[in-house]
């Protein structure tokens, strides 16, 4: 724990004008961002006495080693540079919104030549236009169907058209009247593109314009005694009128707007979206939150609109944004989302009348849904807190780890060596910092000296970053450079240390505080494995000098624990909730590693002898396993054989056989569950 004092700038260095500070901790990870109007104040409230701050600041204040900020112009300026900083650093002491499910919104391609009505989700897409978020895709699927009949834009994939746009066939969709088949020409791309304008304007909200159209048209074809065709338009009226009805009118005026609730207590916070457009609810989601920093109602809504409109611009911002609380600077925020927007934007709470009404919904939306997660994580985080303290106890640490890195080897005979590293903190996985590694100090099987390799650069790296950052101890003058990190024995005081040996490039290379380093070490590392497993671990860590972090390992067999140097393991009871913890981080690691290991196998797999013969290329390859059926085949094919093949000369043949008779024949495939031999299929890969 540090003392915030050790690292309080001098008054005078604080400037008083709008900005934005970070406060870093021993390992220069970035922990906390905020935006001040005037930093030196702000900064001041964070120096002060440590039993006037909140407990979540004193935490924060007491984690951290140093303080950095940046001066802006304005206080736009300075939420816009808060906005990125948290999205590029990951704070852990800042509030981050985590959606309670992955939304699916409707989407229109109109960055291609002939747009695309599909169902989206993850990130959005520049070109794109988006629509929702939806509850469930069939909603949207039920929607789109209703409105082919009006604007039949196409819906198929691009392997789809191109099949159809080389056969001259549309697809069924083409034949029932629900695609323009452009694919066939039957549209030209103006008209297409403008049938999914068309589309958008309608999900927009613009209705009624198409609506009497259709009923201006049917009533004119009732004239004309055309009365097929009326009906007809009378079927795709009824079709928008239903798609209509699926999202009911809330507000009359033909609103667009988007309303956000926050219900919270001590711990958590929820967060609720309703986006109304034309007047209806065209979509909704949810967020729930940590409250790890001292953060009132304006600052949970803040965070949301920086989150929910960060990557936005153009009408995806409302022209009105109504809250439960206003931000800190109103006034900036509003200027802000204009800015995304492009023109106005009235951010607001509502007072009286609909909006007030519709708000309340929203607001109950957003008690249910903390109730909800509280009731599905309220176990969840007490048995979390059990596991870890059961772990402390059965290793003897001195406190619960916090942050635990298992390792797993894994190959298949011998092949495709591989190792995983996987990261739980306060019992959870945390995905972003896990790491693989390709053995490379040797080849062949060993379990227990690939074990050695991987701990050693993976902790080779830990003390390289230290000594970068300048946290590295050095020991008092002797003969030869600084001391510095390496693997292998500790030389002896008066002999040089040799250089640290560059690692592998899947690992970071810069230290500037973002999150995803090898630089911050665990508590405890946790090895797949029994004793000789643990021993190797350890001796790795002794090597480097590293002395302050716990080593223990899991043997699948009995489900023991083992510890560094002890002749029997720990066994913890089979209800252990700790037992459960070591078992669910091995069993991840245990899948990273075999994940990357089979990629690595199919990969090497896919290679074939052709590979090696000059000048054949993709399209000569596949002619030639065409025309045997398989590799297998091809690699028993004389000469002569090989020639009868279109496009291979009696050169090309020569050379392919001589590539298959110096390449030595590719060991059969097993499954492991059977044991039976499995043949190469036709790509000459196995299956």
């Amino acid at each position: 724990m540090a003392d915030p004092s050790s690292y309080r700038p001098k008054p005078g260095q604080i400037p008083d004008s709008p900005g934005v500070y970070k406060f870093c901790d021993e390992h220069r990870r970035v922990i906390y961002v905020g935006k001040a109007k005037n930093l030196r104040q702000r900064l001041a409230n964070y120096f002060q006495d440590l039993s006037g701050l909140h407990p979540r600041t004193r935490t924060m204040v007491t984690t951290a080693a140093s303080v950095e900020w940046t001066v802006v112009s304005t206080e736009v300026e300075a939420l816009q540079l808060e906005y990125s900083w948290i999205k590029e650093y990951d704070p852990r002491f800042n509030v981050k919104y985590r959606d309670d499910k992955s939304y699916p919104y409707l989407a229109v391609t109109l960055n291609e030549e002939f747009p695309r009505v599909q169902v989206m989700r993850g990130a959005k897409r520049k070109g794109v236009r988006y629509f929702g978020p939806y509850g469930h895709a069939w909603a949207i699927r039920e929607t789109v169907d209703l409105m082919l009949r009006v604007f039949p834009v196409r819906t198929c994939s691009a392997g789809v058209f191109k099949n159809a746009e080389r056969s001259g066939r549309p697809c069924l969709l083409g034949y029932i009247g629900k695609c323009s088949a452009p694919c066939v020409g039957r549209v030209t791309p103006d008209e297409h593109r403008e049938l999914a304008e068309d589309f958008c304007d309608f999900m927009a909200g613009r209705t009624g314009t198409y609506i009497r159209r259709l009923e201006k048209e049917m009533t004119q074809a009732a004239e004309d005694m055309e009365y097929e065709r009326a009906a007809r338009l009378r079927d795709d009226a009824g079709a928008l009128k239903r798609a209509m009805e699926k999202s009911a009118v809330v507000l009359a005026d033909a609103t667009d707007a988007d309303l956000i609730a926050v219900a919270e207590d001590e711990l958590e916070a929820a967060v609720q979206i309703f986006h109304v457009r034309g007047g209806r609810v065209r979509g909704q989601r949810g967020w729930v939150t940590d409250k790890v920093e001292a953060v009132d109602t304006a600052g949970l809504v803040e965070h949301a609109l920086q989150q929910l409109y960060g990557e936005e611009t153009g009408d995806s911002v409302p022209k009105e944004v109504l809250v439960p609380a206003l931000p800190e600077d109103p006034d900036a925020v509003a200027q802000w989302l204009a800015g995304r927007r492009g023109s106005q934007v009235s951010l607001r709470i509502p007072q009286r009348g609909d909006k007030k009404d519709l708000m309340g919904t929203v607001q109950r939306n957003a008690q249910q849904a903390l109730g909800l997660h509280k009731t599905k994580r309220a176990s969840d985080l007490t048995t979390r807190s059990r596991a870890l303290e059961e772990i402390a106890e059965a290793l003897g640490l001195e406190t619960a780890p916090l942050r635990v890195e298992c390792f797993d080897i894994s190959h298949l005979q011998g092949e495709d060596v591989v190792a995983s590293m996987v990261v739980f903190e306060d019992g959870l996985a945390r995905k972003s910092e896990y790491r693989r590694f390709q053995i490379k100090g040797f080849e062949g099987q060993d379990d227990v000296r690939s074990m050695h390799e991987v701990i050693g650069r993976r902790f080779k790296r830990y003390l390289q970053d230290k000594e970068r950052t300048g946290e590295w101890e050095e020991t008092p003058a002797v003969s030869g450079p600084a001391p510095a990190p390496v693997s292998g024995p500790v030389p002896a005081p008066g002999e040089p240390v040799p250089a640290p040996a560059v690692d592998s490039p899947e690992e970071p290379r810069e230290d500037d505080g973002r999150p995803k380093r090898f630089a911050y070490p665990p508590q405890l590392v946790v090895v797949d494995g029994g004793q000789p497993q643990v021993a190797a671990a350890k001796r790795a860590l002794d090597e480097l000098g590293i002395d302050d972090i716990a080593v223990c390992g899991l043997a699948k067999r009995l489900e023991e624990v083992w510890l560094p140097g002890d002749d029997d393991p720990v066994v913890l009871p089979r209800s252990s909730e700790g037992l459960y913890l070591l078992q669910r981080i091995r069993d991840e690691a245990h899948r990273f590693a075999i994940t990357y290991q089979r990629a690595k196998r199919a990969k090497r797999i896919r290679s074939s002898p052709l590979d090696a013969v000059a000048g054949l290329g993709d399209t000569r390859k596949h002619a030639l396993i065409k025309h045997f059926g398989s590799v297998k085949k091809l690699r028993q094919a004389t000469i002569d054989e090989i020639c009868e093949v279109p496009g291979i000369g009696r050169r090309t043949a020569e050379s392919v056989a001589a590539a298959f008779a110096t390449a030595a024949p590719a060991a059969p495939a097993v499954n492991t569950a059977t044991g039976e031999i499995i043949e190469e299929d036709d790509g000459g890969s196995t299956t």
